[in-house]
C-alpha cells in the first residue's frame, strides 16, 4: 500500500492569501498534487498577537523562526498601528481561484487572533458567533456551506467542537495526533470527525541546530507512516513565501518516492463509509515539542 499524504494550508494572513496562496496554487499544480485550503475569512489583527510574548517559549519561537521575515513589517503592524484588512472582502478573487484549481477549501476562522487567543475563554455564545461570521463570509465568498475547518493554533474545545456539530461539517482538523477519530472531551463525545495534524510544521523545526534545513526533508520523509494517513499542516506564509524553495524540495522528494496525496474531504468520506470503525479518544490541551502553549492533542 502507498505512503499516504494530506497537505492542509492554513491562511493566516492577508498577505499571506495575496502572495503565498498563489504561489502554492502553481507549484502543487506543477506536481499534480491536491490540498485542502483552509481560509482566514475576516479582519487581519496579527499585530494583535504580540501579546503572546509572556507565553512560556513563544519569545525562544520567534527568535529562532525571524517572525518578521516570515510574515513581514507591514502584517505584524496590522490591527495595532495600522488598519486591519478584511482578508475575504479584500481576495475573494484569490480564494475562488483556489477552489476553481481543484482544491479544497473550507474555513481557518473569521478573526485569527480573536480565535487562537480567546476561544478558551470566550463563550459559546462568543464561539457561536465567532463561527458563523466564518461560515457567512465563506457562504458569500464561494455560494456553498463550508464542509471543513481547522482551528488556528490548534486551539479547541468542547464549545467550539459543538458549534461544529451545529454546523455540520463533514470533518475537521484541529488537532495534533496520529490518526482519525471522533473527539471525546470531558466525556461527552462529538459527532464531526476529526483527522488531526501528523507530522511537525516548519516553523516548529526552523532554526533547531538538530534540525538544519538541508536535512528537514529527510527528516519529514522518514516520519511518513504506510499503516494511516499522514497529514502536513503547511502555512502560506511560510511554505508559499520565505520557505517555498524548502517545501518544493518536499514535494519533489515525496513526487519521487511514490507518495499518493489525498485531499482531506477525500480521505473523510472514505472513513465515513465505515464510521463504526472510527474510535473515539479523548481530546486534551497538551505542549508540543516546538510550540509555546497548549494545543488539543488526541489521547491515542
Amino acid at each position: 500500500m502507498p505512503i499516504r499524504l494530506a497537505l492542509k494550508v492554513d491562511v493566516d494572513t492577508d498577505r499571506g492569501t495575496r502572495i503565498g496562496v498563489p504561489n502554492l496554487v502553481r507549484d502543487l499544480q506543477e506536481f499534480e498534487v491536491p490540498a485542502s485550503f483552509l481560509f482566514s475569512l475576516g479582519p487581519d489583527q496579527t499585530g494583535r498577537a504580540i501579546t503572546r510574548i509572556f507565553r512560556p517559549g513563544f519569545f525562544k519561537k520567534i527568535s529562532r523562526t525571524s517572525v518578521v521575515q516570515l510574515y513581514g513589517i507591514r502584517t505584524l503592524l496590522n490591527g495595532t498601528l495600522l488598519p486591519a484588512p478584511h482578508i475575504g472582502r479584500r481576495n475573494t478573487r484569490v480564494m475562488r481561484e483556489v477552489r476553481d484549481a481543484g482544491h479544497e477549501v473550507g474555513i481557518h476562522c473569521f478573526n485569527h487572533y480573536r480565535w487562537q487567543d480567546y476561544v478558551n475563554k470566550l463563550p459559546l455564545e462568543g464561539v457561536r458567533a465567532e463561527f458563523i461570521a466564518a461560515r457567512a463570509e465563506f457562504l458569500r465568498i464561494f455560494g456553498t456551506e463550508a464542509q471543513t475547518a481547522g482551528a488556528p493554533g490548534w486551539q479547541s474545545n468542547a464549545r467550539s467542537r459543538q458549534v461544529y456539530d451545529e454546523a455540520s461539517l463533514l470533518y475537521a482538523s484541529d488537532v495534533r495526533g496520529t490518526y482519525p477519530f471522533f473527539p471525546c472531551i470531558g466525556g461527552q463525545v462529538f459527532k464531526t470527525l476529526e483527522i488531526p495534524s501528523t507530522l511537525p510544521t516548519f516553523d516548529e523545526l526552523l532554526g533547531r541546530p538538530e534540525y538544519p534545513e538541508d536535512k528537514i526533508v529527510a527528516h519529514y520523509m522518514s516520519l511518513l507512516r504506510e499503516d494511516r494517513p499522514n497529514v502536513f499542516t503547511l502555512h502560506a506564509e511560510i511554505e508559499g513565501m520565505s520557505k517555498r524553495p524548502l517545501f518544493r524540495a518536499l514535494l519533489a522528494a515525496c513526487y519521487n518516492a511514490g507518495v499518493e496525496f489525498i485531499r482531506l474531504d477525500d480521505l473523510a468520506r472514505e472513513l465515513l463509509r465505515n464510521r463504526d470503525a472510527i474510535p473515539t479518544c479523548d481530546q486534551v490541551p497538551a505542549e508540543i515539542d516546538g510550540r509555546s502553549g497548549n494545543v488539543a492533542t488526541q489521547i491515542a
